[in-house]
């Protein structure tokens, strides 16, 4: 993360009955506006897509990562260029190739979403079941169930900024053999995600169809809309999925397993991609 992501403040700690003023650190959390711009019949067009609360840091990564898993862009090649604003590092805009027109009846939201929520504004479930390009390809990835029994370790050992505020949320990727590959953090699970399959998608690995998913919080419908979408096939979660990302794990043939900690975790789907 970029050191713009903490911001250091003095503050006053009460224990026992005493007071020490200390220096903290706060998870910094800022918007950042997404635009795209592209051609339509030869005049240029500049739009706003949304505005999401995060921690600054991986930008151009989160904003092809939003476009992505809304379903707007689906190949990197249709993006020329990702571009912060000179005056205001709040914006950033996405350039698409002269040739391409960005497929926004797909993403039917309003421009606001939080830091806590990332479908806020979306106007119907059927719009946030975004159908993935990767939902029917085959996969054959097979995994010891002692491998998850490290990951939430090797987690923590990388959330750098988490360790500092104890304010972020993180997203990593690991490959079958339990090796680390990717982390992102924000101050928004959604966003950390988005980072994480903005990352892959600008780098051409996908689908993720061979790499473990690891969630530092809770599974959520839309986190798993989204590893939906980028075609990754296990998800894992530190703490616990609702009812609605087990049905969408369920529909989308995604092994789902949450509460995991040393040498336990449940297995709510999929759970032939398991080895015991």
């Amino acid at each position: 993360m970029q050191n713009n992501s903490v911001k250091h403040i003095r503050v006053r700690k009460v224990s026992s009955g005493s007071i020490v003023d200390f220096t903290d650190q706060l998870a910094v959390e800022e918007p950042l506006e997404i635009r795209i711009s592209y051609k339509n019949q030869g005049n240029p067009v500049v739009k706003s897509i949304s505005v999401t609360m995060r921690t600054p840091g991986n930008d151009a990564e989160l904003a092809a990562g939003f476009l992505f898993t809304e379903g707007i862009v689906k190949k990197s090649d249709q993006i020329t260029d990702i571009r912060t604003d000179l005056f205001d590092e709040n914006k950033v805009t996405v350039v698409f190739n002269e040739n391409e027109i960005p497929q926004l009846h797909t993403a039917e939201r309003n421009f606001y979403t939080t830091s806590s929520c990332g479908v806020c504004g979306k106007s119907s479930i059927e719009a946030i079941k975004t159908v993935s390009v990767y939902q029917n390809q085959d996969d054959t990835i097979q995994v010891a169930a002692d491998l998850f029994y490290n990951l939430q370790n090797a987690l923590k050992k990388r959330q750098e900024v988490f360790q500092n505020t104890g304010g972020l949320h993180a997203s990593a990727l690991f490959n079958q053999q339990g090796d680390f590959l990717l982390l992102r953090e924000d101050v928004g699970r959604h966003n950390a995600l988005d980072k994480v399959i903005g990352t892959s998608f600008l780098n051409k690995q996908l689908p993720l169809k061979n790499s473990i998913l690891l969630l530092s919080g809770r599974a959520s419908f839309e986190l798993i809309q989204k590893a939906s979408m980028a075609g990754i096939k296990i998800v894992a979660a530190i703490g616990a999925p609702s009812s609605l990302a087990l049905r969408l794990a369920e529909d989308f043939g995604i092994t789902l397993i949450g509460f995991l900690g040393n040498e336990k975790f449940n297995i709510y789907t999929g759970s032939q991609r398991i080895i015991i």
